[in-house]
């Protein structure tokens, strides 16, 4: 495969920066904060934890406490593993050479690099740039789709943009998919960061047979250094198939890991309340800065999640701009090269405490 350009960016620059401005999770928890939500059960599982291999599913608590944010998925329906492992493992089981594969894009590298790499035929369905935001095209879905289509995929609330579709365009991707038995994987990591509880989507999961839905604790949790997320998926062959395949690689999940995070599932509705408070501070910061900047920047206003796509108006090429900014101010953005995107686009990231310092900064 293709070196994982975000990713590479990330490891390079991550640890040296005083600021990141384009971080896609939210201010982590940290381990006092997270056990201070506990309740007796957890905390006695905590202090009783033995540090053995765990349960290839996932622990059965766990799995019952991610079940509750389902209406048709149980303990029966998910794997737990972390995030990144379960796209390469669901696209490995899902596709061979040759087949057809349609995805959203701009998008998480592995998310159409996977598939490329396997040799599928891909088509990326770019979202449209408008005056003040995003647009998804469904005549685009509907003129590719062809029999030798095997799988969707979507990421909404989308990373990088933070465009979030409405549940009547989610209901006809659909429904393209169903009327030719298309698979649909949808990348779900940011849901519970919606600015509006009325624009939370159903998990494609509860909606479709053929729907696999990946959700996790990194992003709107806020506890991406647990390393778990979940697949959910109402086809049980489908599920073992990546049981079996994961036997190659981790096997199983971290013991600390997966109690900690049955604690902050337990918590959610706390957990989220935090996260939606400190986007929407940040997002009212983001608003003010780019109305100042007009000449220097496009604001593109999401409509959900922690990310936002603007634009860096001018000759400056982006990635002359971002490294210009490490150099000189120690602060990290993103260009939207990294996302195999073209343009001045830069993603900004609305999650952390330090974005009105950082915010600063670039204002400077």
């Amino acid at each position: 495969m293709q070196p994982f350009a975000l990713e590479r960016f990330f490891a390079r620059h991550e640890f040296n920066v005083k600021h990141i401005l384009s971080a896609s999770d939210v201010e982590a928890l940290n381990v006092q904060e997270l056990l201070s939500l506990t309740d007796e059960e957890t905390r006695t599982l905590w202090n009783n934890l033995k540090l053995s291999y765990t349960e290839t599913l996932g622990h059965p608590q766990l799995l019952a406490e991610i079940s509750r944010m389902y209406r048709h998925i149980d303990y029966r329906h998910l794997l737990v593993a972390a995030p990144e492992e379960l796209i390469y493992i669901a696209f490995h089981v899902l596709l061979t050479k040759d087949d057809h594969v349609i995805v959203t894009a701009p998008a998480y590298q592995s998310l159409h690099e996977i598939g490329s790499h396997i040799g599928c035929h891909l088509d990326r369905w770019n979202l449209d740039r408008t005056q003040n935001g995003w647009e998804l095209d469904l005549q685009y879905l509907r003129g590719r789709v062809t029999d030798k289509t095997r799988l969707i995929v979507i990421n909404f609330p989308h990373n990088p943009t933070g465009h979030q579709i409405s549940v009547e365009d989610q209901r006809q991707i659909m429904e393209i998919a169903r009327k030719r038995g298309i698979w649909i994987f949808s990348d779900e990591m940011y849901r519970g960061a919606e600015y509006r509880n009325e624009d939370q989507l159903p998990a494609v999961a509860d909606e479709y047979d053929r729907g696999i839905s990946l959700w996790g604790l990194s992003k709107s949790f806020a506890l991406p250094g647990l390393r778990l997320g979940w697949l959910a998926s109402q086809n049980g062959e489908f599920l073992a198939r990546c049981s079996e395949m994961r036997d190659y690689l981790t096997i199983c999940n971290s013991a600390p890991g997966e109690i900690l995070g049955i604690m902050a599932l337990r918590a959610r509705e706390r957990i989220l309340h935090r996260t939606k408070e400190i986007i929407g501070k940040n997002l009212a910061s983001a608003d003010a800065f780019f109305a100042q900047h007009t000449n220097e920047f496009q604001w593109l206003r999401p409509k959900a999640g922690s990310v936002a796509f603007p634009i860096l108006r001018g000759d400056i090429p982006i990635k002359v701009y971002c490294q210009e900014l490490i150099r000189t101010k120690s602060l990290l953005l993103t260009p939207g090269s990294l996302f195999q995107y073209e343009g001045n686009h830069f993603r900004i990231g609305l999650g952390r405490r330090d974005f009105g310092e950082a915010i600063e900064l670039l204002s400077s």
